[in-house]
């Protein structure tokens, strides 16, 4: 069984025009905000990092697929540190088909999962997946898993492997900061499916 594993497929559309992240090794990185529609039809719009040569898809109205990687990073700009989550472009492409938000992920849990329940009564299970890359590093990424899979996760322990299907979304809450109630962005991977099995190459 393979240890780890970090895929994504984005299908959706370019948000706005791409700003400047960082320059690595004397590459530049740039942030291309994606849109893509759920099923109910509530829209996420989730950060992409394309490094330059900027491709000419990445310009806003266009419909695009982008594979590539989640990973993480802690922002410790302002109050405490902050874990910000981006998918590492690999390829984009233009697209004309259907909306896809798809991530197959399989790491280590590095916390235990956090059982709790919804105000209607339903389980919901928080979790801290470590996903390995290369040269001894890893993205720590926060997965939310629902109903019956809560239940089954919450078992497992600090160490334990989890392999799971799900998508990439977005979260709008408010945080109260010195007395003013602000908006803010989270984002997570909601698991629809845990993949217990070696995944298929």
């Amino acid at each position: 069984m393979e240890l780890t594993r970090n895929e994504v497929e984005l299908c959706g559309t370019v948000a706005a025009p791409p700003v400047f992240s960082h320059e690595n090794h004397g590459v530049r990185f740039y942030r291309v905000p994606l849109a893509v529609a759920r099923l109910s039809g509530q829209m996420d719009t989730l950060p992409l990092l394309v490094r330059a040569p900027l491709p000419p898809e990445a310009q806003p109205g266009a419909r695009v697929r982008a594979l590539g990687q989640l990973r993480s990073y802690n922002n410790r700009t302002g109050p405490g540190s902050r874990l910000v989550l981006t998918v590492h472009v690999s390829s984009l492409d233009l697209w004309d088909g259907e909306a896809v938000n798809r991530v197959l992920l399989r790491g280590t849990l590095c916390k235990l999962p956090t059982l709790r329940r919804t105000p209607l009564g339903r389980s919901i299970c928080d979790v801290m997946l470590a996903v390995g890359r290369r040269y001894g590093r890893a993205d720590y990424l926060p997965l939310i898993v629902w109903g019956q899979l809560a239940q089954e996760v919450s078992l497992k322990a600090v160490g334990d492997t989890l392999g799971v299907e799900g998508r990439f979304q977005s979260r709008v809450y408010t945080k109260v900061i010195d007395g003013t109630a602000q908006q803010k962005t989270a984002y997570e991977v909601s698991t629809m499916h845990l993949l217990d099995d070696p995944l298929p190459e």
